[in-house]
């Protein structure tokens, strides 16, 4: 333990403040430049040349209106997919977007795959072909060619500046200097992503971190905004991703690229026995297939040409080596054997489903000042990476409207000493009986074996939910005594901070909606059945002197404008 390690303060101060350099976050603060005169800041916790969930590219685009669609058959396929509980306003308003914000990425020098005929080479009704290895890099080079964007890389903000009930900035620190950061903002956009690691992940020990979600992602988008009292919507719908079992590699990419069925141990088609083909019933149905004694399951690859498993090979190099490499390993490609699938552990997500900050129409969350994009943003399942342009852009338009004739409001002086004496307290001191890894790893376990993990198949119930909300209640203090001896331990203490409170409020959503509405997503064992009469309805909720208070929210249709009024 290093006993001199302390952080000083250093204040800075912006018309916008964007936290997250992802997807969301660099195109939101390339629209707010290119429309205005606007000085933004981008604070990226790694640097946003390979960050975020684009890090390592992305081969298809797959929200996109291709021939014969449009933005209200979209509106229709993500309403379908998430069993009528979705913001159609929010949906509809993203696929406007998606098409649009498509040709900006592919002039800013994103390969997109086209025909004989100059068309886009789609990949099924709603998605197109991409050679997206570089898209992130495309993206951030455009973003730090801006004069009026400042980016700081390798800075990991933990809370939201409140003055006046308003966000007016947020508090950070440096991964590489002994600084804590204190930003002043006229207004702030949070595009930080989802939360991975709340869940015992697929793999154990040092393997822990291979797994669907971007493993730094850990929620701290939601947090912040869950300490400053903002509204939050549907964490209770979870997202589990199918994938190839061991590698977590895609299995869009086989299951589109060449037609490949999911099929049982006995060669049988499985997935058309359990309901209608939508996404959280292709999880479900392995689930049940492996349950009865009929897996191990696969996707049937056997038979396709030399052609086709060349295409394999290449699209899995590029996003996905370790399932490229596991064919080489095991000397047969997957024309040679099936590709044995199973579901990851529960992520929360806003771009694949729809849990995030309750925003309006304008992506402002209940708390001024603020704004969310991307998949932080509740309300809007199958964002993508499109929709998560798009929010970017309407967020960035919203906030530039907010700053006209704001100044900046900063904080009295005591309050960022509190902050800087309670960040520094972490660094003082010797450590404990436990440490960060050790609280992630209760945390993790508590979360698999009360609130629906893996190892139950990803099944609760009321009695299960109440022994994880205690066994949370209890970490949350310990991590208070926690000690770090590096800038990189003191992130990570911050990390399973955050990631206990998404905890906290996804068991209170857990424990909200009584029926089963997305099975396997959320499938409560008390209520076995979808119940359209007494649930079609938003849960959200609020945290209130230190209580997760849940609010009931009615449906929001597409010609709606939401404003927050129903407050």
């Amino acid at each position: 333990m290093c006993e001199l390690m302390r952080l000083e303060d250093k204040q800075l101060e912006t018309d916008i403040l964007i936290i997250g350099g992802g997807t969301a976050g660099c195109f939101a603060a390339l629209t707010a430049t290119e429309n205005s005169d606007a000085k933004v800041i981008i604070a990226e916790k790694a640097n946003i040349k390979r960050s975020g969930c684009l890090a390592a590219g992305v081969n298809a685009l797959n929200a996109y209106i291709v021939k014969g669609q449009t933005p209200e058959t979209y509106l229709e396929y993500v309403k379908n997919d998430s069993e009528g509980l979705i913001r159609e306003d929010l949906v509809y308003t993203m696929a406007q977007r998606l098409n649009k914000v498509t040709e900006k990425i592919e002039s800013l020098g994103l390969v997109i795959q086209k025909d004989a005929q100059g068309e886009y080479v789609s990949r099924g009704t709603r998605n197109i072909k991409i050679n997206g290895e570089n898209i992130k890099p495309i993206l951030a080079e455009t973003v730090l060619k801006s004069p009026n964007i400042t980016v700081l890389n390798r800075v990991n903000m933990i809370d939201y500046i409140i003055q006046d009930g308003k966000v007016a900035g947020a508090y950070g620190f440096s991964l590489d200097t002994n600084t804590f950061y204190v930003i002043a903002a006229k207004a702030v956009i949070c595009a930080t992503g989802g939360a991975a690691g709340l869940y015992r992940p697929n793999n154990p020990g040092f393997s822990r971190h291979k797994m669907w979600y971007c493993p730094f992602n850990t929620g701290a988008g939601y947090a912040m905004g869950i300490r400053a009292g903002a509204e939050m919507t549907t964490f209770e719908m979870r997202f589990i991703a199918l994938r190839c079992k061991d590698t977590i590699a895609p299995t869009g990419t086989i299951a589109q690229g060449v037609g490949a069925q999911q099929i049982n141990s006995r060669g049988e088609e499985y997935e058309k026995n359990y309901g209608l083909p939508k996404t959280p019933n292709r999880v479900f149905s392995t689930v049940e297939e492996n349950r009865n004694g009929r897996g191990p399951c696969y996707l049937k690859t056997t038979g396709i040409t030399e052609e086709q498993q060349q295409e394999l090979y290449k699209a899995y190099l590029n996003m996905a080596p370790a399932q490229t490499l596991k064919w080489f390993e095991a000397g047969k490609g997957p024309a040679g054997q099936n590709v044995e699938i199973e579901g990851t552990e529960p992520y929360i997500v806003g771009g694949h489903t729809a849990s995030g900050y309750w925003v309006d129409t304008g992506r402002a969350t209940t708390l001024a000042g603020l704004y969310a994009a991307g998949d932080v943003a509740g309300g809007s399942p199958q964002k993508y990476v499109t929709g998560c342009f798009a929010e970017g852009e309407i967020a960035a338009y919203s906030a530039l409207e907010y700053v006209k004739g704001k100044s900046n409001i900063w904080p009295e002086n005591d309050q960022i000493a509190a902050k800087l004496a309670a960040v520094n307290g972490f660094l003082q001191g010797r450590p404990g009986r436990y440490d960060e890894e050790d609280i992630e790893e209760a945390m993790q376990k508590t979360m698999d074996d009360y609130a629906g993990g893996i190892s139950s198949g990803y099944v609760y119930n009321s009695k299960k939910l109440q022994v994880a909300k205690a066994r949370v209640d209890e970490l949350l203090p310990m991590c208070q005594d926690l000690k770090a001896d590096s800038l990189h331990q003191l992130m990570h203490i911050y990390e399973v901070i955050d990631r206990l409170y998404v905890c906290r409020v996804l068991i209170h959503h857990l424990e909200a909606r009584r029926e089963t509405r997305w099975h396997s997503f959320q499938e409560n064992a008390d209520y076995p059945q979808r119940d359209d009469a007494n649930w079609l309805w938003y849960v959200n909720s609020r945290l209130i002197e230190g209580q997760v208070k849940i609010v009931r929210r009615e449906l929001v249709k597409k010609d709606e404008v939401y404003e927050h009024s129903n407050q």
